[in-house]
């Protein structure tokens, strides 16, 4: 199932709904489950699987709600805790990142691991903020997302795919003149506005594990990156069993697990992000986020 936050105008509260592949465009309220759960932080981290399970077939009697009357908000508009991210976790896309700054994004024997920082995730549609007084290089990354069902500590690579609650799709917007400038990744990838994220939640038991789902982003039109999940160099599994063994990831946290080749700052030359700009990214399976910059 693909779970859903949304209002019905643009300053209206945020509500939850369910939706399904075999019903595209629609969406039932999850209150028409009875159900009456203020946020998707509260149904991941609190709702029992057997009620969950209730959601997977659509309510008798209820009326769905087209996605196209309705405003879509990030799945998780407000998470926990920072994301966390995965760099440089595709070959072809730490060739093109050296070839951009070797110092900032050379060859590393290990996973890097940093957190963005999210103040209100952005939602399908809405747009990225330009910042033209403070950013010279706009850049996007398609990137699956995961979100974790329940607290994970010292996790077994074998046992980690207990512990996913779904999929999503990150946009993770980066400054890449704050990123190299810095020598850190903190400030350069969480101004606000730079966490796109959306359509929904797929939950887990729609996709196969391990994940081997396409990735493609769009800028104008422009197919840009085309890579596939299958191509990590360090897996969801091993992820999750790393970070866990020195710190508890809550239920509901999020990973972004890294972008495949094609970034603006990879092109030859490099191709940044303007206002009028739409970059559309999609992941198989989930579907397109779809952002313009202003």
């Amino acid at each position: 199932m693909k779970l859903y936050t949304y209002c019905h105008t643009p300053d209206g509260p945020d509500m939850l709904g369910v939706g399904y592949t075999s019903q595209p465009g629609l969406l039932y309220p999850l209150e028409a489950f009875g159900l009456s759960i203020k946020d998707m932080n509260e149904l991941i981290c609190t709702v029992p699987q057997k009620q969950l399970d209730t959601l997977r077939t659509p309510p008798a009697g209820a009326e769905p709600i087209a996605l196209s009357s309705i405003t879509l908000r990030a799945p998780i508009p407000h998470p926990m805790q920072d994301v966390l991210c995965l760099g440089i976790n595709y070959r072809a896309h730490q060739e093109e990142a050296g070839r951009f700054s070797e110092e900032a994004f050379g060859d590393r024997p290990r996973a890097i691991y940093f957190s963005k920082r999210v103040n209100v995730a952005t939602g399908d549609g809405a747009p990225i903020p330009r910042y033209a007084q403070l950013v010279d290089s706009l850049d996007y990354e398609n990137e699956l997302g995961v979100i974790l069902g329940r607290d994970a500590w010292q996790v077994r690579e074998e046992d980690a795919e207990q512990y996913i609650f779904g999929y999503t799709v990150i946009n993770d917007v980066s400054a890449r003149n704050l990123q190299t400038g810095h020598k850190q990744w903190y400030f350069g990838k969480s101004l606000d506005g730079f966490t796109p994220m959306g359509p929904c939640i797929v939950t887990a038991d729609e996709i196969t594990y391990p994940p081997a789902l396409a990735v493609r982003t769009h800028v104008n039109g422009e197919l840009r990156q085309d890579g596939n999940t299958n191509q990590f160099i360090t897996n969801i599994s091993q992820i999750i069993a790393e970070l866990s063994q020195g710190m508890t990831l809550k239920a509901g946290t999020v990973i972004a697990t890294g972008t495949p080749a094609g970034v603006g700052m990879g092109m030859q030359p490099p191709c940044f992000l303007e206002c009028g700009d739409t970059v559309v990214c999609e992941i198989e399976g989930i579907g397109t986020l779809t952002n313009t910059v202003v």
